[in-house]
C-alpha cells in the first residue's frame, strides 16, 4: 500500500510539473491526461451580450474525462445553456476521443502527435454561421494535434475538418442567408509555467498562463473568424485546476452569436482511479 501511494505521489510531481503548461484552456495538446485517471470538469461559457436576445447568456458544461492508457482518452460531456432560447435547459450531448500515435521524448523536452474525432448532437436552433459542436451544431469533427514541449514552454498545433450533421443540409429550401455546414479549424497554442520556480512537492501550486489563437474558415463559402484567446490557470495539490480564459475576435466576416466571450472552468483529476487494486 505504502508503494502504490509513493509511485501514485510521483506521478503527481511529474505530471504537474512536466506537462501543467500543456493543459490548454480552449485546446487539447498531443499529450493525453495519465493512463488510469478520470478527471471530473465543469465550464461555465458566458456573453456579457448575445446576438439574438441582446443579453447575458451561458453555457454550463459538465464532462467526465478518462484516460484508458498512455495513448487512448475521452471526454463525455453535456450542456445546459439559454445562448439559443428564451429559457435556460438542456441543450445538447458531446464525445470526444483522441489517440497520440507520435512520441519522441528526451529529459525535459518532447514532441508529441495525436489524431482526435468529436461529435456532438444538439437540440439548438441553427443560429449563425459560425460552426461549434459544443452546443451550437450537431457533427463530426476530425483533426490532428502536433505538440512541443521546451522546459518551461509548451508550443501546440492543431488542424481539423468538421462536418455539420443537421437535417436541413439534406433540404431543397433555399435558406438566407445561407447555411454552412462544413469548415476547415485550426489553432495555434502556446503555454508558459511561470510557479513555481523550482519543484519540490505535489502540493505547490502552479501558475500557468497561455495565449491561444483559434480561427475557423468556412467550406461552403469565402466566410472566417479568427480569435485571440488569453487565459491563466491555477493547479492545486497537482489534482485541481482552476482556468480562466477570454476570447476576443481579431478578425472575420462570419456572423458568430458574439465576438468577444469569457470562461471559467474548475477541474478535479483522480489518478489511478481505473488500476485495480493488489
Amino acid at each position: 500500500m505504502r508503494k502504490q501511494f509513493f509511485l501514485l505521489m510521483l506521478t503527481f510531481v511529474a505530471f504537474s510539473q512536466v506537462y501543467s503548461q500543456e493543459l490548454y484552456v480552449f485546446t487539447e495538446p498531443a499529450s493525453n491526461m495519465p493512463a488510469h485517471s478520470v478527471t471530473a470538469k465543469i465550464t461555465d461559457h458566458f456573453v456579457s451580450r448575445d446576438n439574438i436576445y441582446k443579453r447575458f447568456s451561458h453555457r454550463v458544461m459538465p464532462e467526465l474525462q478518462v484516460g484508458f492508457s498512455k495513448k487512448l482518452m475521452m471526454h463525455i460531456g453535456t450542456t445546459f445553456s439559454n445562448m439559443h432560447t428564451n429559457d435556460f435547459r438542456y441543450e445538447s450531448w458531446n464525445i470526444y476521443a483522441k489517440y497520440r500515435f507520435l512520441s519522441n521524448d528526451d529529459i525535459h523536452t518532447h514532441f508529441r502527435m495525436a489524431a482526435f474525432v468529436d461529435g456532438s448532437s444538439t437540440r439548438a436552433p441553427f443560429h449563425y454561421e459560425e460552426i461549434g459542436l459544443m452546443g451550437d451544431k450537431s457533427g463530426i469533427q476530425l483533426g490532428i494535434i502536433a505538440t512541443q514541449l521546451w522546459r518551461r514552454l509548451a508550443v501546440s498545433g492543431t488542424i481539423s475538418q468538421t462536418q455539420v450533421l443537421d437535417a436541413s443540409r439534406k433540404s431543397t429550401v433555399i435558406y438566407i442567408p445561407e447555411r454552412l455546414y462544413q469548415s476547415f479549424n485550426y489553432s495555434l497554442s502556446a503555454g508558459y509555467l511561470v510557479l513555481p520556480k523550482e519543484y519540490s512537492s505535489y502540493k505547490q501550486t502552479n501558475l500557468n498562463i497561455y495565449m491561444e489563437f483559434l480561427g475557423e474558415r468556412s467550406l461552403d463559402a469565402k466566410k472566417y473568424c479568427l480569435d485571440m484567446a488569453p487565459a491563466i490557470q491555477l493547479i492545486f495539490n497537482s489534482n485541481t485546476r482552476l482556468n480562466l480564459g477570454g476570447r476576443f475576435q481579431l478578425a472575420g466576416n462570419m456572423s458568430r452569436m458574439t465576438s468577444n466571450s469569457w470562461q471559467i472552468s474548475l477541474e478535479r483529476a483522480f489518478l489511478g482511479a481505473l488500476k485495480r487494486s493488489g
